[in-house]
């Protein structure tokens, strides 16, 4: 046991006894080998991800097929005129932010089994509708639903994501989960030219397929998901009791108590600075981002040198690539436990990319501007996994967490609003403004991670300064080490806990002297 300085020995001798009563009946429970927590996270992981990123293949498939749709005809058949095609693009962003934040703390209190199928069906009923426009304003209205039904899904699933995991975790688990996005870029060309030769068929043009397809799929997966979807972890049917108390005592070691609904979490992560500044991260990454899956087939196009068909094919290699680059990165920033580096670099590259579409003549040099599209698209999708892991990463409780993350995401998918405008249809095919934007908002993106990432360490080292280091164990029954850290009476009091209630340590969340912030 850790000698305290003290001078009042009666509280001394009050510590050591509840310390020596606090090792004799803890036993880290339930114990589980090294091997056997390893099988653990595989079968979560085996059970989670894989369907979690069918689910978000298919909502960003819904999102961005109308830039498929745009090259088969869309603007021509329901007459749209200067920026339109615009103004539908925005209205869907409108809708998708809105209910981000609510949708998150909802998530705590409804079942995610039962929620999120109910939200999918919804919108996949929309987009499916969304094949029998015949009109400027039925496609404006549409979007806007579809924006409002598809909102709560990302937001949900990532707050989920990291209400099972520990922090040095969840990184590759959400990578592999966005990186569906990634496939959804490449596996989205290659669908929409294929689904596009079925225009004419009763009397609709390719590109009203595409929408009603795409939205039955999403209608399908939708009506079996409830028996695929689990909750969270202390309500998880596929985990034995014994693997469910394990996997919640396992995040509360890592994070604190998972907690129960308390306004005052609401209310701790609306004050804390912290959550804008993520916020404002994300937004750097996630316009970019948006501009890209919204417009990279019309950027392609209008570099003069490729027909229709095949300039929806040469939007899939940018994100082939992108797949594989998420997957790498989020597996090293988990193995190194670094993530706001990783945001500088890869934020950087994607500045070199706009650079470089900047300062060139796109129709003059087509293949220096296909690969500063590479450059852009594969440095913006490995940032997105990474700043919503970071972000998570750096609150708690949970309850606190979700409605911090539900700020980022509604901050920064209003991203989408502005990426919907910028690339205007009288700008190509050079595109300056939306290129110039879109480097603004990426440089932005790198100084505030930079910024983030050194102060985040100086309070990790002001906190070590004044407490010391957590432990990663302490002596339990039987002089077994035990990983229940929090729980000593004796480390309590050294980290100036003492005397206080579960509720009060609780409610500290990620102002805890038990916290460090990943980097």
């Amino acid at each position: 046991m850790q000698n305290l300085a003290r001078d009042d020995s009666g509280s001394l001798e009050k510590l050591e006894r509840e310390h020596n009563d606090y090792v004799s009946r803890v036993d880290d429970p339930p114990v589980l080998s090294e091997a056997a927590e390893k099988r653990l996270i595989r079968k979560i992981d085996y059970k989670l991800v894989p369907f979690l990123s069918l689910l978000y293949l298919l909502s960003f498939l819904d999102r961005v097929n109308i830039s498929q749709a745009r090259l088969d005809g869309l603007e021509k058949d329901l007459g749209l005129k200067g920026n339109q095609f615009q103004i539908a693009l925005l209205v869907f962003f409108v809708g998708y932010v809105v209910t981000e934040i609510p949708s998150n703390i909802a998530l705590k209190h409804l079942k995610p089994s039962r929620f999120i199928p109910a939200v999918m069906l919804i919108w996949g009923i929309i987009m499916t509708l969304m094949g029998l426009c015949t009109s400027f304003g039925g496609l404006v209205a549409a979007r806007f639903c579809l924006g409002l039904a598809e909102s709560p899904l990302f937001p949900g699933i990532c707050y989920y994501l990291v209400s099972w995991y520990k922090r040095d975790e969840s990184n590759l688990r959400i990578a592999i989960f966005f990186s569906s996005a990634t496939l959804a870029g490449a596996f989205g060309g290659i669908l929409a030219w294929a689904i596009s030769h079925m225009g004419g068929i009763g009397g609709k043009g390719g590109w009203a397929w595409i929408f009603i397809i795409e939205g039955l799929m999403t209608v399908v997966v939708a009506l079996v998901s409830p028996w695929f979807i689990e909750d969270f972890p202390e309500d998880a049917k596929f985990l034995s009791p014994k693997e469910k108390e394990f996997v919640v005592h396992r995040l509360k070691q890592d994070v604190g108590a998972g907690g129960h609904f308390d306004w005052r979490h609401v209310k701790s992560a609306f004050l804390d600075w912290k959550s804008y500044v993520f916020a404002l991260i994300y937004i750097g990454i996630a316009m970019p981002l948006y501009a890209l899956s919204l417009f990279s087939p019309t950027i392609i196009a209008e570099l003069g040198k490729f027909n229709r068909p095949q300039s929806m094919l040469l939007s899939t290699p940018p994100y082939v690539l992108a797949f594989f680059i998420t997957l790498a990165s989020s597996f090293l920033s988990d193995r190194i436990k670094q993530r706001g580096y990783f945001n500088v670099f890869w934020m950087t590259v994607v500045c070199i990319g706009y650079a470089i579409l900047l300062g060139i003549d796109v129709v003059e040099k087509p293949g220096v501007a296909y690969f500063a599209v590479f450059l852009c698209v594969g440095g913006v999708a490995p940032c997105i996994a990474n700043n919503i892991t970071w972000t998570g990463n750096s609150f708690a409780g949970t309850l606190k967490r979700g409605t911090a993350m539900g700020i980022m995401f509604t901050t920064g998918n209003s991203g989408g609003i502005i990426s919907s405008v910028v690339y205007r249809t009288q700008d190509k095919p050079k595109f300056i403004m939306g290129h110039a934007i879109c480097l603004a908002f990426a440089a932005m993106a790198v100084f505030l991670s930079l910024f983030m990432r050194i102060y985040l360490a100086a309070e990790n080292k002001r906190r070590d300064e004044k407490y010391g280091k957590v432990p990663e164990s302490v002596i339990g029954a039987n002089g077994i080490e035990t990983s229940a850290v929090r729980d000593d009476p004796v480390l309590r009091a050294k980290f100036g806990l003492e005397g206080m209630t579960e509720e009060e340590i609780e409610l500290l969340g990620d102002k805890s002297p038990f916290f460090r912030y990943y980097l």
